[in-house]
């Protein structure tokens, strides 16, 4: 920066002009994203940017551009709460808003779509604020807050099939991309796994290492991930001469993947390997069986699912199928934000191919 513009204070659209060579408005409509401007000027604008110095006023800037440069990031849940979260002013007072929220911090699946989501926004100097909508009051307050402008539009990460939030935000015309597809259509873009081919390289592993009494812990069957990966690992072993296999639903967490385990050891004793539907439930099926005497890979093999931290957390590492959710949560945004700039785009789609990762449990 030269010594004038040192003495003069901070950097203005003026600075930025003079040092670009251009008019004080081409630079405004360069600094504010403004299409149908000559890429040769946009450096040229851009270059004087960083030798000025010179940083854009958001709030002025949003009054030109009707942008608030900030994007929600919705956690939702049921669509249905209990009834006491309704009857209560406050859903955390009740005791649901604040499970609700202590189960989604629990979890590394959504810490990895924050890290995919800021990793994303933070170079376009923009932010995610993050919501949750465990109630029909919450949810009510998510499609508010978008109306009203303070944030152009919303990644959405609901946690039961029956959310109505992504139909409200259709409903409602405004900008959002979902994680996952949703269990019943409505005409919003989203990002998914091929889930069933996944749960496939499950079962071909373990048939591979010569499992043959194979159990699974199925994910929650009223999500459409917990189906499909459950789907996809039964027609594999169909396809193997297995038609039966062995099934406890759990809830994708730790906690639910211990229970399943001690039932699936008390009603098949003799059973050799186990494909759980995520990381969490397959860590807890591993301390199980320790606990029972039971040798991983030795006695049982297990599998499971995403490749998460849970996976490098279980003794011994999980042998388990990669499910890239930072590329998936930074895809999500780069939709949500090319939707921002074509409203009238069409409504699309993205699937994630599986990977199996082999490690020590299988």
């Amino acid at each position: 920066m030269t010594d004038d513009l040192r003495s003069a204070g901070a950097p203005t659209l003026e600075d930025v002009a003079r040092a670009a060579g251009v008019s004080r408005a081409t630079v405004s409509r360069v600094v504010n994203g403004v299409r149908n401007v000559d890429p040769a000027i946009q450096e040229a604008v851009r270059r004087a940017v960083s030798v000025t110095g010179y940083t854009p006023n958001r709030a002025a800037r949003s009054l030109v551009t009707r942008r608030a440069d900030a994007i929600a990031l919705v956690v939702s849940g049921a669509g249905v709460e209990p009834e006491a979260a309704e009857e209560s002013e406050d859903t955390t007072a009740s005791g649901h808003g604040s499970s609700f929220t202590a189960q989604v911090f629990a979890d590394p699946f959504f810490g990895r779509v924050v890290t995919g989501v800021v990793n994303y926004l933070r170079p376009r100097g923009m932010h995610p604020v993050l919501m949750f909508a465990e109630s029909s009051r919450a949810r009510e307050d998510v499609v508010a807050y978008l109306r009203q402008g303070r944030a152009d539009g919303a990644l959405v990460v609901s946690t039961h099939a029956e959310d109505p939030l992504p139909a409200l935000i259709a409903e409602a015309g405004l900008a959002a991309v979902l994680f996952a597809r949703p269990a019943r259509p409505v005409p919003v873009s989203y990002v998914d796994l091929a889930h069933q081919d996944g749960a496939r390289l499950a079962a071909e592993h373990l048939l591979g290492r010569g499992c043959r009494r194979i159990a699974t812990i199925s994910g929650p069957l009223d999500v459409p991930a917990g189906q499909a990966r459950l789907t996809g690992f039964r027609d594999t072993m169909a396809r193997h001469g297995y038609p039966y296999i062995p099934i406890v639903e759990g809830q994708f967490t730790q906690e639910s993947g211990e229970a399943a385990m001690e039932r699936l050891l008390a009603e098949h004793p003799d059973l050799d390997g186990v494909f759980a539907a995520n990381d969490l439930m397959a860590l807890g099926a591993c301390h199980v069986l320790r606990e029972r005497g039971r040798s991983v890979p030795g006695d049982v093999a297990v599998v499971g699912f995403d490749d998460s931290s849970a996976a490098l957390a279980c003794r011994p590492p999980l042998t388990t199928v990669r499910q890239p959710v930072e590329g998936m949560a930074a895809e999500m945004t780069r939709l949500l934000l090319d939707r921002l700039s074509r409203p009238d785009g069409p409504v699309t789609s993205v699937i994630f191919e599986p990977e199996l990762v082999v490690r020590g449990s299988a």
